[in-house]
This record gives structure tokens, sequence and C-alpha cells, in this order.
């Protein structure tokens, strides 16, 4: 999401710092983002990549603030403590987290009153959402950052109230849940879903697609953080998730998840049978 993030940014024109703490992952985002951007706005005098050594570097000077790390409420409390002891006190300060609190991880991370939520959708340089989660007592000025900065990356801001899991975690991981199911119980094939709910209800991926896409890792992290919190069995963890996830068939990105996919991760024509996973 971070190199997403990024390739929109400096398409729009910006100045972009990015820090990871796999500088040579950091550098090849650098690589990729600068050698596949060739919008006009991108060859603005401002628009620039830099690779920074920490995130105290990224973050100097900087009028805008994404932390886009793993969906993990320590991982992320840790950067967003250090990015706001270092940043302009009225630099916006974003988490694109897709589940956690809000307002918790402000807490957590030394910046109460100040964090808003920038949840983009992935792949960030094509989908047109950012959801912007606002927490209680958040002054209505970084709101206004956060929505203009949205615009401005070529997005459409949706405001919601801090909440677990916000708008569209809340229903897409229903979706994917039941879906798993599905396939778990026997009922339908992954491809059988898929096809369905794209011909069916105009989705343009299918639920099934989009967790190989996502990860299934990932969307293991997002209903273990959101199950609890909610106090709704929806959203547990179906076993054939869990299942697969400990296997090491986390979607696109291993090569194996509900589908096959090649070294380019490119879904192959060949159906994969799971042999993971039993009806619920």
């Amino acid at each position: 999401m971070g190199r997403g993030i990024a390739r929109t940014a400096l398409r729009h024109g910006f100045g972009v710092a990015i820090f990871d703490v796999n500088v040579s992952a950091a550098r090849q985002v650098a690589a990729d983002a600068v050698g596949s951007t060739d919008e006009p706005a991108a060859q603005s005098a401002d628009a620039s990549l830099v690779v920074a050594g920490s995130i105290a570097d990224a973050v100097a000077g900087a009028a805008a603030i994404i932390e886009s790390v793993v969906e993990s409420e320590p991982v992320k409390a840790a950067v967003l403590r250090e990015a706001a002891q270092a940043a302009d006190p009225d630099a916006l300060l974003a988490t694109n987290t897709s589940t956690f609190s809000i307002a918790r991880l402000a807490e957590a991370g030394g910046c109460p009153g100040r964090l808003v939520g920038m949840h983009f959708f992935n792949p960030a340089e094509k989908m047109r959402l950012v959801e912007v989660a606002i927490a209680d007592g958040v002054p209505d000025y970084f709101v206004r950052q956060c929505t203009d900065l949205a615009e401005a990356l070529g997005k459409i801001p949706v405001l919601v109230k801090d909440s677990p899991g916000f708008i569209t975690s809340r229903l897409g991981l229903i979706l994917g849940n039941e879906a798993m199911r599905l396939v778990a119980s026997g009922v339908a094939a992954p491809a059988a879903i898929d096809v369905a709910m794209r011909l069916g209800y105009n989705h343009p991926m299918g639920p099934l697609e989009l967790a190989d896409l996502v990860g299934l890792d990932a969307r293991l992290n997002n209903l273990n953080a959101l199950y609890p919190a909610l106090g709704d069995d929806r959203y547990r963890p179906p076993q054939i998730l869990v299942d697969l996830v400990s296997a090491g068939h986390l979607g696109r990105k291993s090569g194996r998840g509900f589908y096959l996919y090649d070294a380019n991760g490119s879904k192959l024509d060949a159906p994969v049978l799971t042999g993971i996973g039993g009806s619920e």
C-alpha cells in the first residue's frame, strides 16, 4: 500500500519521502515508482521521490505524513509515535489502517486529537475511494487537510466516524467470510463464486480474487482485529482462511491462495484444490 500511495502522490506532482526498515525494499519502491511515472504532473519541479534514512528524516518539513505499515496495532503505534515527535505540529498525521480504532492508535502512538484515518484501497494507484475516519476531538482543520489531500491525489474521500472496520471493512469482510465458507462447505468453487458476484452484483472483482490480491495473511489480521472488537461471530476467521495462511498460501504474493499464480502474479487457468479447511 505504501508503494501505491507513493506512486500516486508522485504522479500528482507531490514531493515524496519514503522510509522502510528494509532499505533495499524502500529503494526498490523508489525505482519502481519513478520508472513507472510518466504523467506530466510528475515531471513538475515539485515532484520528487527520496528514500529517507529514518522516520525523522522522512517527516522533516512534510505537510502530510501517511503511515502505511503492517496491520499490527503495536507496530503502527510505534511508527506513529516516532513520526509525531519529529513532525511539524501542524502537519497532517494519517494512518492507512483498515480496521483499528483511530482514537486507540492515537493514544498508543502519543498523538491524541491529531491522528486521522486515511484508508486507501488496493491498488492505490487505481482505486478512487479513500475512507477518512474521524475520531472525537480531532480539529476540523485536520479533517479538511485530509479531504483536500485525498482530492489532490485524484481520490474521492468519504467521511466516517471512528469505528472498528469503518464502512468498507465491516461490509467487505462479511462478504469475504461467507464466500470462503461456501468454498469450505463445497457449495461452489472459488471461480464460480467470483463470477457470480462480478456478473450478478457488478463487482469489479470477486471476493476471493480480492482476498488473494490483498493477501490472505492481511485478511486474517483484519479479522483477528475486528472479531474481538465487535464481538460478532460473522467476523470470526473461517477455518479455511486460517489453514491457508498456516500453510503459507497467502494469495497472489505467494503464488497460491484460492487460485494459483505465476511468477508475475497473473492468475493461472488451472483451478486450485486447496485440500485445506472444512465446513463450519
